[in-house]
């Protein structure tokens, strides 16, 4: 209803259950509103429930869904799509983004899981911050010598719900909500590994079956959710916290409700982004970095405070 156009809520009903043909309000609710809403409903939950995977299997509170380098690996497949296929739409950099996150994902756990000691969240962490930085310096490259997959790329690479076909939504939408269902099974695995592995172990939890579950869940959901919008970054680091401070340390519960905050909060950082700026409009991912900074930051402190 709110935006560069406002639209009052009657007008919104009317567009959708009895449309007229050449009404411009009509159009803008069904062509551009209900498409970038229903975008930023999948994506927020998607972002919302990876992340707090991310923050369960790797204890790391500060951790969200690009530490294990799936942005940055949809980044780079995008990079290739555009530089070296020449794919300019939406729906053309879709598979590309899904496949550069599924490979991010494998390189990343098989190289963390090399040695005696297996996978454990230190050596995701900093394998994943480690593929993170040379696909960046790669995509730098890239940009810096092709002004036209400059021009192309950097639409994508900011994140937004705008002008995304919601045929895009309806492919993705299977791999999403078997990633929600994966990420709902894996509540009871993420409790026990919080409490080190070693008690997991003793409580019966086969550790390394369950990473897998996780890490599973995370391609499938961050895939998705870079696929339909880019790679928005924070949300998946800020809506764990807020489930937490709601409903306490079970991941059962964490991840169930970090998927209805993930998509409130992006759908308001996209209002927040037409509203502010307007005619014209901020991006999602913009407005949304901007919330999470200060978050992320207050997290780094509280870390420090708690380890002195």
């Amino acid at each position: 209803m709110w935006g560069a156009r406002d639209v009052a809520p009657g007008v919104v009903w009317d567009a959708l259950v009895a449309p007229v043909a050449g009404n411009n309000d009509h159009l803008v609710v069904r062509d551009l509103r209900v498409p970038r809403t229903l975008i930023g409903l999948v994506g927020g939950a998607a972002l919302g429930a990876a992340g707090a995977l991310m923050q369960g299997v790797t204890r790391n509170p500060i951790a969200d869904p690009g530490l294990l380098g799936i942005n940055s690996g949809a980044s780079l497949a995008v990079i290739v799509a555009i530089a070296g296929l020449g794919v300019t739409s939406t729906s053309g950099y879709l598979w590309f983004a899904f496949a550069g996150a599924a490979v991010a994902a494998v390189v990343v756990y098989g190289a963390a899981s090399l040695g005696w000691e297996g996978v454990t969240p230190v050596k995701l962490a900093l394998v994943g911050a480690a593929f993170t930085a040379t696909c960046t310096s790669v995509i730098t490259v890239a940009l810096l010598t092709d002004t036209r997959t400059l021009g192309e790329f950097r639409f994508w690479q900011v994140g937004s719900l705008a002008n995304r076909p919601l045929d895009v939504l309806v492919t993705v939408l299977p791999f999403v909500l078997v990633g929600l269902a994966l990420a709902l099974a894996a509540g009871r695995v993420l409790n026990a590994l919080a409490l080190g592995d070693d008690v997991a172990r003793g409580l019966g939890q086969d550790v390394v079956r369950g990473r897998l579950l996780v890490v599973a869940a995370v391609v499938l959901l961050c895939g998705s959710a870079v696929s339909l919008a880019g790679p928005i970054a924070f949300v998946g680091l800020v809506v764990p916290h807020v489930a937490r401070a709601v409903v306490g340390p079970d991941y059962r519960w964490i991840v169930a409700l970090s998927m209805l905050i993930g998509p409130v909060l992006l759908l308001a950082a996209d209002i927040a982004g037409r509203l502010v700026v307007r005619p014209s409009e901020l991006e999602a991912g913009l407005v949304v970095a901007v919330l999470g900074a200060p978050v992320l930051i207050a997290l780094v402190r509280r870390s420090r405070a708690v380890a002195a």
